[in-house]
């Protein structure tokens, strides 16, 4: 975290200090600061760092920064900036700027550059091939570790991580691969084909990013081949960028239980807000107008018998909550690669046990309470409301199960599932059969209320 003096820094106008502090800050510390700052005063702080900080700072920028920054710097500077990206960060700035702006900086990146951030934006959003890197340490079959060893010295230095080196053949397919610490304690003379390993762990383009993401965990690797369909290696992916698909899907899919669409942040502006927001709301607003139409016929009945305007509450907060449990347990575990659409059944049995459970205790509670609030006549509605409590427990576990599940066997994304739409759901069906029987009771059984 930054000192409470670094902060202060531009409130003394002291730029010469800030200077000095800001290129002494590591610059993940210094992108903090400078994405703190009021829009006006980002690009003076950006100004006095060094031309090395400046170049490692924007890559720490959050992407709508950093295309503050290339509107406000001249032309020169901001090539520098984004020659020295990687094309993976580049790539993705690319995908937020303008079209114009983007074709103007292509045109005056370096061929080498400009090829590799245009092969990535080839592939769809979402793949291998999107999040890849085109920097990765390629070897030759033919070598002697010794003669590895003086190429990644001389020619990659610059490459996004050296640890693991890829060794191809003529025509760029992959064959094995080798590690640094392998390379480094073994002697020279020994060929790099007799050390490699064969068995090679890799992903292609079109692997989407969650896959990738969980072939790394499942491995523990820190860096991970990216091949074409001809097996060709074209790429690399490494433990950071897989950090930030982890992240980007586990606040999508919890977005998504809350009902709130796109990657909305904290301290987002109010009109993003309201954007990302209220378009979920209306609709859920929609879905309960289902909810409200299954109680509407009951209006006599809810007249009738007081004692259910208490109750009913009850079984929306409960039994979506239920829901919503199973959902997220479900979602969670697909998303990790813990479970598949095959395990369906093995997981709508141990829910459905679990659920039984808590069925019987949701059920006593719910006895308990609508005893203890109805009046003398109205105590029967306490038979009907624990019986319901416990069937609205069971239909919210299997809901929370099998939606899921059958959206991820239709490949599309579980978290589609949102908590409020299992909510309204078993709101729709809890209040439907409570009242339902409740109004027998009281026509068939002249029950008196």
């Amino acid at each position: 975290m930054l000192t409470q003096d670094i902060r202060n820094l531009l409130d003394i106008a002291d730029l010469n200090q800030l200077k000095c502090d800001l290129n002494s800050l590591q610059p993940v510390d210094v992108g903090e600061y400078i994405s703190e700052l009021p829009e006006k005063q980002r690009a003076i702080a950006f100004r006095v760092l060094n031309k090395t900080q400046a170049i490692d700072v924007f890559g720490y920028l959050p992407t709508e920064i950093q295309e503050e920054l290339i509107h406000s710097l001249h032309d020169i500077q901001v090539v520098q900036l984004v020659e020295e990206m990687s094309p993976d960060e580049r790539a993705e700035l690319f995908d937020e700027l303008p079209a114009g702006v983007v074709k103007r900086l292509l045109q005056q990146l370096s061929n080498e550059q400009r090829q590799a951030t245009a092969t990535i934006l080839g592939y769809p959003e979402g793949t291998a091939g999107r999040v890849m890197t085109t920097e990765y340490v390629r070897l030759r079959r033919g070598l002697t570790v010794g003669e590895a060893l003086s190429k990644i010295r001389l020619q990659d230095g610059d490459k996004e991580t050296i640890y693991y080196a890829y060794v191809t053949d003529d025509n760029r397919t992959l064959v094995s691969v080798v590690s640094l610490r392998q390379l480094l304690f073994t002697f020279p003379d020994v060929l790099i084909k007799d050390i490699a390993s064969s068995h090679v762990v890799k992903v292609r383009t079109e692997n989407s990013q969650e896959e990738v993401a969980r072939i790394m965990q499942r491995y523990d690797l820190i860096a991970i081949p990216v091949v074409d369909r001809e097996d060709r290696l074209v790429g690399i992916i490494t433990i950071d960028d897989v950090i930030d698909i982890l992240e980007e899907e586990a606040t999508e899919d919890i977005q998504k239980l809350a009902g709130v669409s796109g990657d909305e942040e904290a301290l987002s502006p109010p009109l993003v807000t309201i954007r990302k927001r209220l378009p979920w709301l209306l609709a859920i607003m929609g879905l309960y107008i289902g909810a409200a139409s299954a109680i509407a016929p009951f209006q006599q009945v809810i007249a009738a018998v007081p004692v259910l305007a208490v109750i009913m509450p009850i079984f929306s907060n409960t039994g979506g909550t239920v829901g919503i449990q199973a959902l997220t347990v479900t979602i969670r575990s697909l998303g990790v690669g813990e479970v598949t659409p095959e395990d369906t059944l093995k997981i709508l049995r141990k829910e459905l046990l679990a659920g039984l459970g808590t069925a019987i205790g949701l059920c006593i509670t719910m006895m308990l309470l609508s005893l203890i609030w109805a009046q003398p006549q109205e105590r029967w509605v306490a038979l009907i409301a624990g019986t319901v409590m416990a069937t609205n427990t069971m239909v919210a576990v299997t809901l929370g199960t099998l939606l899921p599940m059958g959206l991820k066997r239709l490949k599309l994304d579980p978290a589609l599932v949102s908590g409020p739409l299992v909510t309204t759901m078993l709101d729709t069906i809890g209040f439907l059969t409570f009242l339902s029987m409740i109004s027998i009771a009281l026509k068939v059984f002249h029950l008196q209320a």
